[in-house]
C-alpha cells in the first residue's frame, strides 16, 4: 500500500498474456496454445473440430472372443443336430447368452471410455491438438482456445465482456 493509501492500479494486461486457461501441462493465451511440447500459435489454426478417439483394445477384444466363441457354440450345436433337442428353457439361455458381447462392449464403454479429441488444421494439414480421457476437463480447453481464436479474430487481447461488470438491477 502506497503512503496517500489509494489502491494500487491493475497492470495494463498486454494481448500476448491475456491467459485463457492454465493447468499443468496445457495452456491458452490469446495467441498460443500450449500442450505438453507441442505448441501453435492460434492464428495458424483453423477448421477446429471434436470427435472421440478409437473403444479401448481391451474391451474391443473381450467382444471379438466372446462373440467368436458364441459363434462357435451355436455352429457347433447346428452341426451336432442339438439344436433339435434343447428345451425351451435351453433357447431363453442361448438367447441370453448371444447378449453378452453386448454386455461386454457396454461395461467396456463405461470401464474404459473413448478420448476426447480436438482436431484442427495448421498450414493445410490436419493434427490432433489434444486429447483428455476427462469431459470437463477437455470443454474448458475447446472453449478457451475458441474464445482465443474470436479474441484473435476480432482484434483487442482483453475480454469483451470483462468491463460490463456484474448486473444490478435499477431501483
Amino acid at each position: 500500500m502506497n503512503p496517500q493509501g489509494a489502491t494500487r492500479q491493475p497492470r495494463p494486461t498486454t494481448r500476448k498474456h491475456t491467459l485463457l486457461y492454465a493447468r499443468p501441462g496445457i495452456i491458452v493465451t490469446v495467441d498460443r496454445f500450449t500442450v505438453g511440447r507441442n505448441s501453435w500459435q492460434v492464428a495458424e489454426l483453423t477448421h477446429l473440430d471434436i470427435g472421440r478417439g478409437p473403444h479401448d483394445r481391451v474391451a474391443v477384444r473381450a467382444v471379438a472372443v466372446t462373440g467368436a466363441m458364441i459363434v462357435g457354440v451355436g455352429l457347433l450345436l447346428g452341426f451336432t443336430g442339438g439344436l433339435q433337442r434343447l428345451t425351451a428353457g435351453a433357447y431363453l439361455v442361448l438367447g441370453l447368452v448371444f447378449l453378452l458381447p453386448v454386455l461386454v462392449a457396454a461395461v467396456g464403454d463405461r470401464w474404459r471410455p473413448p478420448a476426447y479429441e480436438l482436431w484442427g488444421q495448421r498450414r493445410g494439414a490436419r493434427m490432433l491438438l489434444f486429447s483428455s480421457d476427462d469431459e470437463r476437463q477437455f470443454g474448458q480447453v475447446t472453449r478457451a482456445l475458441r474464445r482465443a481464436r474470436e479474441m484473435h479474430r476480432y482484434g483487442g487481447g482483453e475480454d469483451p465482456l470483462a468491463p460490463a461488470g456484474p448486473w444490478r438491477p435499477r431501483r
